[in-house]
């Protein structure tokens, strides 16, 4: 019986990562230098930044471009263009 409840467990945790990907569209993860690249596409990107990370603080981010979500992070934090609108973020969350 304990299995059982855990695998019911372990489903509604799949059940609930599916609807927040519905709800919040693909988003592809990118390096860095590839985020950069989008943003350097994009005219007046909108950048979504946060600091993040539980034992190694991060940069996290988060663009749209051509209807996609594209989300990077990184040690340091990335030099993004003067175009860019940046708004800062408590957390970013992305569903795993």
């Amino acid at each position: 019986m304990a299995y059982a409840a855990g695998g019911g467990a372990a489903a509604a945790h799949y059940a609930a990562i599916a609807n927040a990907i519905k709800a919040s569209g693909a988003i592809i993860r990118v390096e860095p230098e590839e985020f950069m690249k989008i943003l350097s596409k994009a005219k007046d990107p909108l950048v979504v930044a946060s600091k993040g990370g539980f034992i190694k603080a991060n940069h996290q981010y988060l663009t749209s471009y051509k209807g996609l979500i594209f989300f990077t992070k990184s040690s340091e934090p990335l030099m993004l263009p003067g175009s860019a609108e940046v708004v800062t973020s408590k957390q970013i969350w992305i569903p795993s």
